[in-house]
């Protein structure tokens, strides 16, 4: 049997979307920085990226949710809570820039 006490961030669906959330919020910081805060009529491909990565975060979160919570919910809630601040900090430039 797997330790529950490290089980949390050993597994794909728990450090997945952390990695998803950065790389979004990377996406945003490397347009503002190119182009600067400057809103596009036609969302072009980062957009697109950007709501990809954001969007595919969800059902992979509630696997393992699914998966873990019952075993592990103290490790599980954790890991919730710092898929939350990767989130936010994807989500925070767009919506402060108005992208």
């Amino acid at each position: 049997m797997i330790d529950s006490q490290h089980i949390s961030m050993k597994t794909l669906s728990a450090w997945g979307p952390i990695a998803m959330s950065l790389a979004a919020c990377a996406l945003v910081l490397s347009y503002l920085w190119s182009f600067g805060a400057v809103r596009d009529p036609d969302e072009g491909a980062i957009a697109h990226i950007w709501q990809l990565l954001m969007g595919v975060q969800l059902p992979v979160v509630a696997f393992f949710v699914a998966k873990w919570l019952r075993q592990a919910p103290k490790q599980t809630l954790q890991v919730i809570a710092l898929q939350g601040v990767a989130a936010f900090a994807a989500i925070a430039p767009v919506w402060y820039f108005k992208l």
